[in-house]
């Protein structure tokens, strides 16, 4: 089956008219592109749970940071859909900027708290225009599911956040960060290195499974956890870490002695490529639950 590639609100809000009055559920994959397994394993889930799949590609211009990130990021739009259309999604809405916003943007959407700390302490705006966009998204497609990746832990808490304030009838699922054999979480961004970058870059899971250990060991201070994941980040030059902290699973605001699950979330920059990656964790050696709520 080759996925409908769809460019307008307008058409995509036609055809899944039809889906709705039939009866089927819909689920949503929202994307940028340069889809890869992390990607296939939303729309294998979406597919499994749903059934009508729309992923969204579209490279959101209003959270980006830096000019130069954005007119970096890839979009091999063609690959994209071969992808999708392998994996059984109907619909591929695919608009362009001017399409998602065809005057200046005036309306955003800010979710406090769980936006401040982490990511968004170091990149002004990112989750004001995540938060802009999945809302957005999610008014033109109107699923009934929406699939997001454990990866980006604090885009998902953004996102839960907004969806149960603004009471907008979809169910958040989460699926788990999916990882290269050496721990790699996948990453669009991953291309970007060189080889000699992307040997050194499972030192981030490396850290993180560092802090994890001590954690589910006993260790409770979180200043002692961070100083032995950051020895390992300080080994090489290449690496500049923006930061390594352990959060609260739920609201990602900083925490001080553990004494429930947490996450040990990193960001570093290899060369002029920036990574992420985060593991949830829980003292004593807890099995910490999946958040999987909708």
């Amino acid at each position: 089956m080759t996925a409908q590639v769809i460019p307008t609100i307008q058409e995509l809000r036609g055809a899944l008219a039809s889906i709705r009055s039939a009866g089927r559920t819909i689920g949503l994959v929202p994307t940028m592109g340069a889809l890869h397994a992390g990607h296939g394993r939303l729309i294998e889930t979406a597919r499994r749970e749903t059934g009508c799949v729309v992923v969204s590609i579209f490279v959101n211009p209003i959270q980006f940071d830096r000019s130069d990130d954005y007119e970096r990021y890839p979009r091999p739009l063609s690959i994209d859909v071969e992808f999708c259309s392998a994996r059984g999604v109907d619909f591929v809405f695919a608009p362009s900027a001017k399409e998602m916003y065809p005057d200046t943007e005036r309306a955003f959407v800010e979710v406090a708290g769980v936006s401040e700390h982490l990511c968004g302490q170091f990149r002004p705006g990112h989750f004001r225009g995540v938060a802009t966009v999945v809302l957005k998204l999610l008014n033109i497609v109107q699923p009934d599911r929406a699939y997001f990746g454990e990866k980006d832990a604090q885009q998902l808490a953004v996102i839960r956040r907004m969806v149960s304030d603004l009471n907008v009838p979809v169910a958040i699922v989460e699926v788990p960060t999916v990882r290269d054999a050496d721990g790699l979480a996948l990453s669009s961004r991953n291309q970007h290195l060189s080889p000699e970058e992307r040997r050194i870059a499972p030192m981030l899971s490396l850290a993180l499974k560092t802090a994890r250990d001590l954690i589910s060991g006993g260790e409770t201070r979180p200043a002692a956890i961070k100083r032995e994941a950051l020895r390992i980040l300080e080994e090489y030059s290449e690496v500049r870490v923006e930061y390594l902290e352990i959060v609260g699973a739920e609201d990602m605001q900083p925490t001080g002695e553990i004494t429930g699950p947490v996450r040990v979330a990193g960001a570093i920059w290899i060369g002029k490529t920036r990574l992420i990656d985060n593991v949830l964790c829980a003292p004593g050696g807890a099995h910490p639950t999946q958040t999987a709520r909708g």
